[in-house]
């Protein structure tokens, strides 16, 4: 499982733990939870392809190597 989907399930967890719980106030903190958990996973998948890019990137830029 990647850290998207930890973060993804983890959300998932907050939005159970929001329905289930009688307090106005801790439904909010648990909904807030899941929008921060969501954003992690949200930057993970933004980082995880830009870092994709970076390498196939300089791949292409390298220099080739002359044979003597």
């Amino acid at each position: 499982m990647t850290p998207s989907e930890q973060f993804l399930r983890h959300a998932a967890e907050c939005e159970l733990m929001s329905e289930f719980t009688p307090s106005r106030e801790n439904k909010e903190v648990w909904k807030r939870m899941a929008a921060r958990w969501i954003r992690c996973a949200e930057l993970y998948d933004n980082q995880s392809s830009a870092l994709v890019v970076a390498r196939s990137t300089k791949r292409m830029r390298a220099p080739k190597q002359l044979s003597h």
